[in-house]
């Protein structure tokens, strides 16, 4: 196999996702490549996977039943804090070809106190550009990047700081212009439930890097529709998507599966539910759940009706998973602006489209409401306290809340409330 992916992270959601699908592809195809893994941070995981050969078990669980798979794609790990020389050595290998990273949310960052003579600096878009430059030195090609960090626009924030960091340490207009023409930074959607270790259960053994997961994947990929000539996701069988308009795929999230769960939630809390499985099992709330999301949130994307449904059954699949405890209780929190960015702009695209009010969606504003005048939430005490006294018209022309007045719903949302 030749090293051909470089990995910033060994955490369980890479581990289960990125590495999981480049199993997969090494035994189904001719890839062969390796991972070598970068650990971003002072204190991480490599030693544990290193006195395991670099190898573990994953197993895949859902509804659809249990799948085990050993993965061994991973062959070496890099510890910057400990070697920087060895990290920056990475560069020298012309067979690397991709970088994948999952540095979390606020990995993609530009800190300015980095310097380029710290070994290393403190922020991944710092060490990444130390990395590139003597990539540029070696005379050698450009990487393809595939961050996993969940923003939005991944790809194009990573080149944004990397270029600030040329700029902040005077690294010159050539290095400036290979990184803009030699590298390809892709924008992507990442979507997997990865629950890690699974602790409590006498399944792992002495694998102590041993990880689960449910067993849908999504991984949308903008910036780079020559992927599969290089990596062959697609001969595969694994739900790896290539486009030009990713914003589709993270609209279709958004409003599919998260405001799934923000439609339901304040509803299913009130009715004495407390996980997303238990609205599944109870036929009064996964047949309201169902109306949301076919009748009500699907007409309103733009995405082939097929592609919707196969998504949407995907999600009330990936709801009813036994191996999955999500509690109402955590989905609930700060549930006023998850409900402005994931089921508003269905409520008001429904209305544009039909003409008429979307009856479930405005019966779960209604039931949002009714939750924030409960002392069932933990949300900003003056939005608790506001909601409690306030009237319908007042909570709907408060701008500070939705950005907009909202009064002109008050009338229908109204025919809800308390009922």
């Amino acid at each position: 196999m030749k090293k051909k992916i470089i990995q910033f992270g060994e955490g369980g959601f890479l581990r289960g996702f990125a590495d999981w699908m480049l199993q997969i592809v090494n035994e189904e195809t001719d890839f062969e490549g390796s991972v070598t893994v970068v650990q971003p941070i002072e204190k991480g995981m490599c030693d544990i996977l290193a006195a395991q050969n670099f190898e573990y078990t994953h197993i895949c669980r859902g509804a659809e039943g249990v799948m085990t798979k050993k993965i061994n794609v991973i062959k070496d790990c890099v510890k910057p804090y400990e070697d920087f020389d060895a990290f920056l050595a990475l560069a020298d290998n012309p067979d690397y070809r991709f970088v994948i990273s999952n540095t979390t949310e606020s990995g993609i960052a530009f800190a300015e106190n980095d310097k380029a003579t710290d070994a290393p600096p403190s922020s991944f878009p710092a060490k990444l550009t130390l990395l590139l430059k003597r990539r540029f030195d070696n005379g050698l090609g450009g990487f393809v990047f595939l961050p996993c960090e969940l923003i939005d626009k991944n790809g194009a924030n990573l080149k944004n700081c990397v270029l600030k960091y040329v700029k902040l340490w005077n690294m010159g207009d050539d290095f400036a212009s290979w990184i803009e023409t030699e590298n390809i930074f892709c924008n992507t959607l990442v979507d997997r439930i990865n629950t890690g270790y699974p602790k409590g259960e006498d399944i792992a053994g002495d694998d102590k890097m041993f990880n689960a997961s449910e067993y849908f994947h999504l991984w949308v990929i903008e910036g780079y529709m020559g992927l599969f000539d290089e990596i062959p996701f697609d001969k595969c069988g694994l739900n790896v998507i290539l486009t030009n308009e990713l914003e589709k795929y993270r609209t279709r999230k958004v409003r599919i599966l998260n405001g799934a769960h923000t439609s339901m939630v304040p509803y299913a809390l009130l009715s004495g539910l407390d996980t997303v499985k238990s609205c599944i099992d109870n036929e009064k709330m996964c047949a309201f759940l169902k109306a949301c999301v076919y009748d009500e949130i699907m007409p309103t994307l733009d995405l082939p009706k097929d592609e919707l449904k196969e998504y949407a059954d995907n999600v009330i699949e990936r709801f009813s998973n036994p191996y999955i405890k999500h509690y109402l209780s955590s989905i609930a929190l700060n549930s006023v602006s998850k409900f402005k960015v994931r089921v508003l702009p269905s409520i008001e695209e429904y209305i544009k489209r039909f003409g008429k009010y979307p009856e479930k969606l405005m019966f779960s504003f209604a039931k949002l409401i009714d939750f924030y005048r409960t002392d069932m939430t933990d949300d900003a005490q003056d939005v608790c306290d506001f909601m409690k006294d306030a009237t319908v018209e007042e909570i709907l022309a408060n701008e500070k809340l939705w950005d907009k007045d909202l009064s002109y719903l008050a009338d229908e949302v109204k025919k809800y409330v308390d009922k």
